[in-house]
């Protein structure tokens, strides 16, 4: 994963000299993913069929993610964040199809750059906002089928998220936040001994998190 946060640390320093209020955030929650397709060919030989896919966030490794945000007015910001959203394939899926394993498990990884804006009043501790942004997916491919078996990183496509939510200022540093987020990533991964494998991938999620201002 420390490849993965290379490029938000540089972002994040270069936004240090266009600073206005600026924020750390940190979140874990439940995220879970609709049904969805698979297809590609293993070395000459075709699939396509279909997939439920698990989120299992509470178990090992866990669903997180780190956003930084950026207010450059009252109510308008920008943010880079790194998702680490996660699906498995279901077992019948996996039986039905000879698979051995089908899984974005460490984690999906979305990088995305957000546009943020949020309704915020002086003396009141509760702020709302929402947020979209666009980027990239950079997943942890764990495809074992027949003698082809892809275990590592790779940049597989785009990515779009949505969230909506509300943050409670604790005191002048630190606050907590919940929010309802959403992603749509396009996936095309190579397969080691030959082959690829294409699947779009829908997340939500509920998001418990705490932000540090400075």
């Amino acid at each position: 994963m420390k490849h993965l946060l290379l490029p938000v640390t540089a972002l994040i320093f270069l936004a240090g000299f266009a600073s206005a209020e600026q924020e750390l955030s940190v979140y874990t929650g439940v995220q879970t993913a609709p049904h969805g397709s698979v297809e590609g060919d293993n070395d000459g030989d075709d699939f396509d069929f279909g997939v439920a896919w698990e989120g299992r966030s509470g178990e090992a490794p866990l669903y997180y993610g780190f956003r930084y945000t950026n207010w450059q007015t009252e109510n308008w910001g920008w943010g880079v964040e790194l998702n680490h959203a996660k699906v498995y394939a279901d077992d019948d899926a996996l039986d039905d199809n000879d698979f051995d394993s089908l899984e974005f498990t460490d984690g999906l990884n979305l990088l995305t750059l957000n546009g943020m804006y949020r309704w915020k009043n002086q003396g009141n501790p509760w702020t709302p906002y929402v947020g979209a942004g666009i980027g990239l997916s950079i997943p942890h491919v764990d495809v074992d089928v027949g003698d082809n078996k892809t275990f590592e990183y790779q940049l597989t496509g785009f990515a779009v998220v949505a969230m909506a939510g509300v943050s409670y200022d604790i005191n002048d540093t630190w606050a907590v936040f919940g929010e309802y987020k959403g992603s749509f990533s396009s996936n095309t991964a190579e397969l080691e001994g030959g082959g690829e494998l294409q699947t779009d991938i829908i997340t939500n999620a509920l998001n418990l998190g705490v932000t540090y201002k400075f």
